[in-house]
């Protein structure tokens, strides 16, 4: 099984966190639920056949982004073995408001399942809440919206294990004498982003970093341009600066690619979440010593599986409800509705080759 064999030398818990959007559409009934997934008073049926026909539409962060696409390539490979029908939509930015007039399209063609990766937790509520009454079911993935608005959250990983992993990497790269460390991050607003970081932050406090010190955390808004000059910025005000962790794929890579082709090579350590294809070649040349990630079309994948089990009735999205998601197997929910993929996998010059995503 893929997310069994992804999970190779990594320590603690699962490092990363993902999600996927996926809408589908048939019928709707008008219903006032507005809570999350545990709340509905449906309850499961294991049993239930999984539907076939389901319109099931992915809302990724911005379209044209690497990661994303990989993460919707898995999705639209489920809706096909679901025999659904899959759509992709989204923005061309990731602002926190420019995925709701997209969730609005979507409910007015009548999807099934609606798969976002929020990018802001609240913004998108008023309107997912609006897909939910019209009986649509709302996974989000990678990114998650608040709990009020959605019926079920596909986690890469635990966001502990991922801002410990952080953590840890930064630590073995700034090497025994420590030093000034950087992250280069999302969006401000991107809720995976910032709950790794809050998690960094808590790691970072403890006795065994003391001689690591967070100087800054800068916004690259998930754009290649923007990342590469606020990695540049970062070298700028902070000469000394031994690591910068950058927990987006769009980041780690601009982050790359400056420090790759600059004085700094050899000097500053670049880590965080990354995607094989992209880094390769930073790997080779030796900018990056390590990084992390799952495989994205994995996420992508589980959403579609799960979307479509809860449009079934197989799940409601509470607490112990179990489905099968494909080739993954199997799956139970967990508390406040949240579905981990398993862990992910670091990625060094002696095993990247093996992985092409």
């Amino acid at each position: 099984m893929l997310r069994h064999r992804l999970a190779v030398t990594i320590s603690a818990a699962s490092i990363l966190t993902l999600a996927v959007a996926g809408c589908g559409g048939t019928t709707k009934k008008n219903s006032s639920d507005t809570g999350g997934g545990a709340q509905t008073a449906a309850s499961a049926n294991p049993n239930a056949q999984l539907k076939t026909g389901l319109k099931i539409a992915y809302l990724p962060k911005q379209l044209n982004n690497p990661y994303s696409d990989v993460e919707t390539s898995g999705g639209e490979a489920a809706v096909k073995e679901l025999q659904g029908e899959y759509k992709k939509v989204g923005p061309n930015d990731a602002s926190a408001s420019s995925q709701v007039s997209y969730i609005n399209t979507l409910i007015q063609q009548q999807q099934d399942v609606i798969v976002i990766a929020a990018n802001d937790p609240n913004a998108v509520c008023p309107s997912l809440n609006q897909a939910r009454s019209a009986k649509i079911k709302i996974v989000t993935f990678d990114s998650d919206a608040s709990k009020a608005c959605r019926d079920i959250f596909i986690n890469q990983a635990t966001t502990e294990g991922i801002g410990e992993s952080l953590a840890k990497m930064a630590l073995e790269q700034a090497g025994a004498d420590g030093g000034q460390i950087a992250v280069l991050s999302a969006t401000p607003n991107a809720t995976n982003q910032n709950s790794w970081i809050a998690v960094m932050k808590t790691e970072l406090a403890k006795p065994e970093y003391s001689k690591l010190k967070l100087v800054k955390v800068a916004y690259g808004n998930d754009d290649d341009q923007k990342s590469f000059q606020e990695a540049q910025g970062l070298m700028q005000s902070y000469p000394n600066l031994k690591v910068i962790v950058a927990p987006t794929t769009v980041g780690i890579a601009a982050a790359a690619r400056y420090i790759g082709s600059s004085s700094y090579k050899g000097k500053v350590a670049v880590t965080g979440l990354g995607l094989p294809n992209q880094m390769r070649q930073y790997v080779k040349d030796g900018t990056v010593k390590k990084f992390a990630l799952w495989n994205p079309a994995d996420i992508g994948y589980l959403a579609a599986y799960a979307g479509a089990a809860l449009a079934s009735g197989q799940i409601t999205g509470a607490q112990g409800d179990k489905f099968t998601a494909g080739k993954l197997g199997a799956y139970t929910v967990g508390a406040n509705g949240e579905v981990v993929l398993g862990p992910p996998t670091e990625f060094t010059a002696d095993n990247i080759d093996k992985f092409n995503f």
